[in-house]
C-alpha cells in the first residue's frame, strides 16, 4: 500500500478567521469546497471548474431541550490535510482503489454559554465531495438527542433526477421515477441528478453507523434538506459525545459511467477490521427460492413444501455438476406456516421442519464440494431474532455453513422494540434502532465466519470495506417482482436505471438469470419476465454482486445449456471495471476484468427501445488476440414478442477492434473475451 499524509495546522486569531473564507480543492483542482460563517451561522458551497454546483447551504443541528447548534459560532481553528493511498479490496468491482483527497477540518465553538464545540470535516476528491459532523467530548455537552439535522444541498437549477419516495410501506422496493427537482418528494439516497450532458451528481451518505438513515426533503427552490428517519418518539438520533455523523456525500462526474466507477463511498469508510479474511469468498449460487415465487412450491410445510431433504439434494447435485459454490435453502426452519409476515415471533432459527434434515443435507453438500447457504427470515421481528442470533449462527458454523441470507419482510413502521418503560414501540426499517441491529448482525456473523446477504436491508453506505463479510443486499425491486407483482413486474428500463441509483451505494442481490421468461413450463402465473434471454445474461456483468444467484430452476438451465455456459463462466470478483457508454434509463455497457484470469466480460442492456452501440476494445491488452464468445439477441428478438431468440457466436478480436452491439427492444448482449489459444 502506498500512503502519503501531509498536514498543515492553522490556529489563528478569532478576528482574522471570522472574515476568512476557508477553502480546499480536489487534488486535480477542479472541485472546490468553501466554508464560511455568516453572522455565526455555518455555510458551505461547492464549485467545479469555476462553476457553482451547490450554492450557499446551511449546516448544523437542532438539539432536544437545548439551543439549536446552528448559529452563534466562532472558528477556534482549522486544519488542512492531504492524503493519498492505494488500498486493495478484499473483493469487489475494482481490486486496487486510490484514496486521494484534501481535507479541511473546521473547529467551531458556540459563542454563548455553555460554549458547545462542533467540528466539521470536508473532503474534496477528484470524483466528488463529502463532509461530516463531529461533536467532541466536552463537559457541558455529553448525552443529547438530535431532533433535526440542518444540512442543506442548495442546487443551481431544476435538474432532471431519478428517485424513489421515502417513508413508504414497502421500504426501498419501488420503481424509480424521473422528474425535475421541483417534482420530487422526500426521497431515499442515492439520489441522482443530471445537471447537463456533461455533469452528473449523486447524493448519498457513507459510514452509516449508530445514526439514523438520511433521506432528502424537497424544500422548494431547488433546496434539498437532510430528513433523518426518526425513532417512534420523534427523536432523530440518540447520542453521546464524542459522536461522528455519517459522511454526507456528493459524487460528481462528467459522464453517467463515471458515477459507477467512483469509489468515493468506499474510501470514506474505515479499513477492514477483520484479521482473518480467508473464509470470505465471493461465489455463485442456486437455490430453493424461485420455485416458491412462481407457486410451484411453498415456504410453508405441507405437500408442496420446497425445502425438503430430497429437493435440496437435487439442487446440490445440479450445483456440483455445473460448478456452483452454494445452494440457498429457504423455508427449512419452523415458523413459515400461517401469516408469518405479521407474526415473525414464531420463527425458530435452529429447529427444522420434519422433512428437512440439516445434518444430512450439509454432509451431502460437503461430499459434493458444495456449501449450503443458510436463511434467516425474521418477518421484521428483530427482538425474536436477536434472542436466537448467537445460537443460530453457531448452528450454521457447526455445519460448515458460511453464508446466510437474512430477511426483514414487514410493512412500513412496524419493527417492534421494547422501550425503557416496557412498552412496545414500532420503528422504521431505516431509523437508528435498525441501523444498530443490522450492524449487530454483521458483527455477530463475523464471529462465526459467516458472510451476510441482507434482504429488506438498511441501504449500503460502504461498510463492506470495514466489514467485508457484509457481501451484498437487496434494497430495491429485484427479479422476484417479475413473478408476481400486480403492475406486471419490472419494466425494461428498470435495470438501465438502478446502476446509476441503487447500485451506486453497493452490490445488489438482484437474482438474475431467468430462462423461462414466459413461465410456459411452470404453474399458471399471470406475469412474465420483461427482458430478452440475452439481457438476462448481460445482467451478470451490469448488476454487480459478489454473491450472484442463478435464480431459475435447474431444469430450465438444463434445457438451454448453450446460453447457460455464460452464467457458469462469468466471475463474481473483478480487477477492473469500465463503462464505455451509458445513458441513465436508456442503456448501459459495462466491461469488467476477472481478478483471477486474463478474461474480460462485457454486459450491455437497453430499455424498451432497440439500440446499436459501438464499443472500442481498447481495454484489452495491446498486442494480444482474444476470442470473443458472444451471446446476443437474435435477429428477430423482442422482449414482448420474441424474448427467447438468442444467437451465440465467436470471433477473434484485439485492442484495436471496434464492435457493434445490436440490442433488441428490452434486450442485451453478453461477451466473454479470453486470450486466444
Amino acid at each position: 500500500m502506498m500512503r502519503k499524509l501531509i498536514s498543515v495546522v492553522f490556529v489563528i486569531a478569532f478576528q482574522f478567521l471570522q472574515a476568512q473564507n476557508l477553502q480546499i480543492t480536489s487534488p486535480d483542482e477542479k472541485i472546490a469546497i468553501s466554508f464560511q460563517l455568516d453572522e455565526g451561522v455555518p455555510f458551505y458551497n461547492v464549485s467545479r471548474s469555476g462553476t457553482e454546483i451547490i450554492k450557499k447551504s446551511k449546516l448544523g443541528f437542532i438539539i432536544k431541550d437545548q439551543k439549536p447548534l446552528d448559529s452563534n459560532f466562532k472558528i477556534e481553528s482549522h486544519e488542512i490535510n492531504s492524503f493519498d493511498e492505494t488500498w486493495t479490496q478484499v473483493w469487489g468491482e475494482e481490486k486496487n482503489i486510490r484514496n486521494h483527497f484534501n481535507q479541511l477540518k473546521v473547529s467551531l465553538t458556540d459563542d454563548s454559554s455553555p460554549k458547545r464545540k462542533l467540528n466539521i470535516f470536508f473532503r474534496a476528491y477528484d470524483d466528488g465531495i463529502a463532509f461530516r459532523y463531529e461533536i467532541p467530548e466536552q463537559e457541558s455537552f455529553n448525552n443529547f438527542e438530535i431532533m433535526d439535522e440542518i444540512t442543506e444541498f442548495v442546487l443551481t437549477g431544476n435538474y432532471s433526477s431519478w428517485w424513489i419516495k421515502a417513508y413508504q410501506w414497502n421500504r426501498y422496493e419501488y420503481l424509480y421515477q424521473n422528474s425535475p427537482l421541483d417534482g420530487i418528494d422526500t426521497v431515499h439516497t442515492p439520489f441522482t441528478v443530471e445537471v447537463n450532458d456533461s455533469l452528473y451528481l449523486s447524493f448519498h451518505e457513507a459510514a452509516l453507523v449508530d445514526y439514523s438513515s438520511l433521506t432528502l426533503e424537497n424544500m422548494g427552490n431547488h433546496v434539498l434538506k437532510a430528513n433523518l428517519v426518526p425513532w417512534s418518539d420523534g427523536t432523530k438520533v440518540k447520542a453521546s459525545a464524542p459522536m461522528k455523523s455519517p459522511w454526507r456525500t456528493v459524487q460528481i462526474s462528467e459522464t453517467p459511467g463515471g458515477l459507477i466507477t467512483s469509489y468515493l463511498i468506499l474510501n470514506l469508510n474505515e479499513p477492514n477490521k477483520l484479521d482473518d479474511i480467508s473464509w470470505i469468498k465471493p461465489q455463485k449460487y442456486i437455490g430453493i427460492w424461485w420455485e416458491m415465487h412462481i407457486n410451484k412450491s411453498t415456504w410453508a410445510s405441507g405437500e408442496k413444501h420446497g425445502a425438503t431433504t430430497e429437493n435440496t439434494k437435487r439442487y446440490i447435485d445440479f450445483a456440483a455438476k455445473h460448478g456452483f459454490d452454494g445452494v440457498l435453502v429457504e423455508g427449512w426452519n419452523e415458523g413459515w406456516d400461517g401469516d408469518w409476515t405479521a407474526n415473525g415471533e414464531i420463527f425458530s432459527f435452529t429447529k427444522s421442519y420434519p422433512d428437512f434434515n440439516l445434518d444430512e443435507v450439509t454432509d451431502y453438500a460437503a461430499s459434493k464440494g458444495v456449501k449450503l447457504i443458510g436463511h434467516h427470515e425474521t418477518g421484521a421481528a428483530v427482538l425474536n431474532y436477536e434472542k436466537q442470533m448467537e445460537d443460530a449462527f453457531a448452528l450454521y458454523h457447526k455445519h460448515g455453513v458460511n453464508t446466510v441470507k437474512t430477511g426483514y419482510v414487514g410493512w412500513g413502521q412496524n419493527i417492534k422494540r421494547v422501550d425503557e418503560e416496557g412498552n412496545i414501540q414500532k420503528e422504521w426499517h431505516h431509523g437508528q434502532f435498525m441501523v444498530r441491529h443490522y450492524q449487530k448482525v454483521v458483527e455477530t456473523a463475523a464471529k462465526y465466519h459467516i458472510m451476510i446477504d441482507a434482504h429488506e436491508p438498511i441501504k449500503d453506505t460502504g461498510l463492506r470495506r470495514t466489514w467485508p463479510n457484509f457481501m451484498t443486499r437487496e434494497g430495491a425491486r429485484g427479479q422476484e417482482y417479475d413473478a408476481w407483482s400486480d403492475d406486471g413486474g419490472n419494466p425494461p428500463d428498470h435495470t438501465t436505471i438502478i446502476p446509476f441509483t441503487r447500485l451506486l451505494s453497493g452490490p445488489m442481490d438482484f437474482t438474475p438469470g431467468i430462462f423461462d421468461i414466459l413461465f410456459e413450463d411452470d404453474p399458471p402465473v399471470d406475469n412474465r419476465v420483461n427482458t430478452t434471454l440475452a439481457k438476462q445474461l448481460a445482467h451478470y456483468v451490469v448488476l454487480y454482486s459478489p454473491l450472484q444467484m442463478s435464480a431459475d430452476l435447474p431444469e430450465n438451465y438444463e434445457a438451454n445449456l448453450g446460453a447457460f455456459k455464460f452464467i457458469k463462466d462469468v466471475p463474481v470478483d473483478w480487477e477492473f471495471t469500465r463503462v464505455p457508454n451509458a445513458k441513465i434509463g436508456d442503456y448501459i455497457t459495462i466491461v469488467r476484468k476477472d481478478r483471477s484470469s486474463e478474461d474480460w466480460y462485457l454486459g450491455s442492456i437497453t430499455d424498451e427501445n432497440a439500440r446499436n452501440l459501438k464499443v472500442k476494445l481498447d481495454f484489452l491488452t495491446p498486442g494480444k488476440k482474444y476470442t470473443a464468445e458472444i451471446y446476443k439477441d437474435g435477429a428477430n428478438a423482442d422482449w414482448k414478442t420474441n424474448p427467447l431468440e438468442i444467437e451465440i457466436t465467436s470471433q477473434i478480436v484485439d485492442s484495436n477492434t471496434e464492435m457493434e452491439l445490436k440490442l433488441a427492444p428490452g434486450g442485451g448482449q453478453a461477451i466473454r473475451f479470453s486470450p486466444a489459444k
